[in-house]
C-alpha cells in the first residue's frame, strides 16, 4: 500500500455538477452515491434553499461555506480518463489489443478503482482568489420533434485554483496507471462541460515536506 499527495491547478474554469434542488439531487444523483448513507449529508451541503433556479448546478459547500468536490469525483474522473486511454493503439497483425500504456494493461479497471484505490478527503476543497461566477450555455438535443435548445446554469470557479487530495492504493503496481489518469487532466478535465475544454489541470506530486517531485505542472517555480 502507498499514499501519494497531489494539488491539482486549473488551466481552464470548473464548473459545479450538483444541482440546487434538493429532491433532483436525491432522487436522481445523491442516490448513485458510494455510501448511501450520506445522502442527506450531501443535500444539505448543496444549501439548496439558496438558490431558487432549479435547473442551476454548482459547488456543495461546506460548515464555512467553501465551495468543495467530493472523493468519488475524482474517482469517476479516473474511470473516464481509463476508459478513454484504454482506446489507444487499436489492435496488432494477430487481432489482439495493443498495451501502449498503463491503462490498457488494466482488466476490469472500474472494480480495481473502485476497491483498490481510493481518495481522501472526502470534502475536497477548492482554494481560490476572486468569486464564484456563473457560465451559461445552450443545451442541442435532437429529438423527434425537432431541435429542442435549452440554458444551462452552473457555477463557475476560474482558471488559477487548486485542489489538493491525497490517494491511496492497495497494490503499488497501480500507481503508474493513477499518473498516467492525472496527467490526462491537462487534456479533459473535471466536473461537467469537460468536452468544451473545462476542468483541465496540470498537477504536481509533493511529498511529506511539501517539495514537489513529480507531476506535470512545468510553470512551479520550485521544480528547477
Amino acid at each position: 500500500m502507498e499514499t501519494i499527495k497531489v494539488k491539482l491547478t486549473l488551466t481552464e474554469g470548473i464548473l459545479g455538477t450538483s444541482p440546487f434542488n434538493e429532491d433532483i439531487y436525491r432522487d436522481f444523483i445523491g442516490s448513485k452515491a458510494p455510501d448511501a448513507s450520506t445522502i442527506e449529508d450531501e443535500v444539505a451541503a448543496i444549501g439548496a434553499d439558496a438558490v431558487t433556479e432549479k435547473g442551476m448546478t454548482g459547488f456543495p459547500r461546506d460548515e464555512n461555506g467553501k465551495p468543495f468536490i467530493y472523493d468519488y469525483q475524482i474517482k469517476g474522473f479516473f474511470k473516464d480518463a481509463c476508459s478513454m486511454l484504454n482506446r489507444v493503439g487499436g489492435k496488432d497483425e494477430n487481432g489482439k489489443k495493443k498495451k501502449l500504456n498503463e491503462s490498457s494493461k488494466l482488466t476490469a479497471f472500474k472494480k480495481i478503482i473502485d476497491g483498490m484505490i481510493f481518495v481522501s478527503p472526502r470534502q475536497i476543497p477548492i482554494d481560490f482568489d476572486g468569486e464564484v461566477t456563473l457560465c451559461q450555455r445552450p443545451l442541442r438535443a435532437q429529438t423527434m420533434q425537432g431541435e429542442r435548445v435549452a440554458l444551462a446554469i452552473s457555477e463557475e470557479i476560474a482558471a488559477g485554483a487548486t485542489i489538493t487530495f491525497e490517494i491511496t492504493v492497495l497494490d503499488e503496481s497501480h500507481l503508474a496507471a493513477v499518473r498516467e489518469w492525472l496527467n490526462y487532466g491537462k487534456l479533459r478535465g473535471l466536473g461537467q462541460w469537460r468536452n468544451s475544454g473545462k476542468g483541465r489541470y496540470v498537477w504536481d506530486e509533493i511529498d511529506d515536506s511539501g517539495n514537489v517531485v513529480g507531476g506535470n505542472n512545468e510553470y512551479v517555480k520550485a521544480r528547477k
